[in-house]
């Protein structure tokens, strides 16, 4: 550590924001300086204390799977592509990561682990309509109706899975982005990603033929998928003819070693309670910033 690497307190209470920036032809710009943001809550302009870009902090991540039955024709490059994922990102005795799939139930397939080995063997349990008796199970009882607890699965993995972990937090959500069948809302699944500072990726992944013959309407999909990345900060993908679904994660890959983390003490204090809204901007023209929308003061 040098003189100029940021120093995070346990006595001092600190909002801590992931940024990603990118430009006009969505390259990624490793040489911003904490000159280059402004940061505002709820309108007021925040003095930024902590500042790293390519933070050496140890990461958790996730990625949870759909397997509901309109991706079963998907399976195959979800575990292909999962796993070299997981291989390039991880570093050895630092990093860890889970498994979760997703359909009528949520489904924990491996528990946090740096192993990859564990991780090879949880993506290949990986099984479109995965039996009951999971995280949770179909609000209806029917063992025979087909459900994509999307919701579910995001707020599960916020709210259990990484509320009490530090350091960098992220999710991969792999899904056609249609809900069926979840038990709570998508603004509540947002906010626990929210009070866990969790940054969402999420790649909307289509079988056309199983579209078209469900009458599916993509774009609908994609709309709860976008938000989900939006308003946490992170990035919202489609695998198409153009874009595979390896690339894809090479891209989130290289977002996630591109970060900036930004942190300030709020001028106002943590002690009411409510949503606060941040704004991050760069004094630099036609960049595009990527942060959360805000955070919850009683989850510091």
């Amino acid at each position: 550590m040098t003189s100029s690497d940021p120093v995070f307190t346990l006595d001092v209470q600190v909002v801590n924001v992931m940024v990603t920036v990118k430009d006009g032809q969505g390259r990624l710009l490793p040489d911003l300086t904490k000159d280059d943001f402004i940061l505002a809550e709820d309108g007021v302009a925040q003095d930024i204390a902590y500042f790293a870009h390519q933070t050496d902090l140890p990461l958790t991540i996730g990625l949870l799977v759909d397997t509901s039955g309109s991706q079963q024709s998907l399976i195959p490059a979800e575990r292909s592509a999962g796993m070299m994922f997981f291989r390039s990102l991880l570093r050895q005795e630092k990093d860890l990561a889970f498994l979760m799939s997703f359909d009528r139930n949520v489904e924990l397939l491996q528990d946090y682990t740096g192993s990859l080995r564990l991780l090879e063997r949880g993506l290949s349990e990986l099984v479109v309509e995965a039996p009951t008796g999971g995280f949770h199970p179909n609000p209806t009882g029917n063992k025979k109706q087909t459900s994509t607890a999307l919701y579910d699965a995001l707020y599960l993995a916020a709210d259990e899975m990484f509320r009490d972990q530090v350091g960098r937090k992220a999710v991969v959500v792999i899904s056609d982005g249609y809900d069926v069948g979840s038990k709570v809302k998508f603004k509540s699944a947002i906010e626990a990603a929210q009070r866990a500072d969790l940054v969402v990726y999420t790649i909307q992944y289509v079988d056309r033929h199983f579209a078209r013959r469900a009458y599916l309407n993509v774009g609908a999909g994609a709309s709860a998928l976008n938000r989900m990345a939006s308003q946490t900060g992170g990035t919202a993908f489609r695998v198409s003819s153009g874009r595979r679904l390896s690339d894809i994660f090479g891209q989130i890959e290289e977002e996630l070693r591109g970060q900036y983390s930004i942190g300030y003490t709020p001028k106002k204090g943590l002690d009411s309670r409510g949503f606060r809204k941040i704004v991050v901007k760069s004094r630099r023209k036609g960049l595009k910033i990527q942060a959360r929308d805000g955070y919850y003061p009683d989850a510091i």
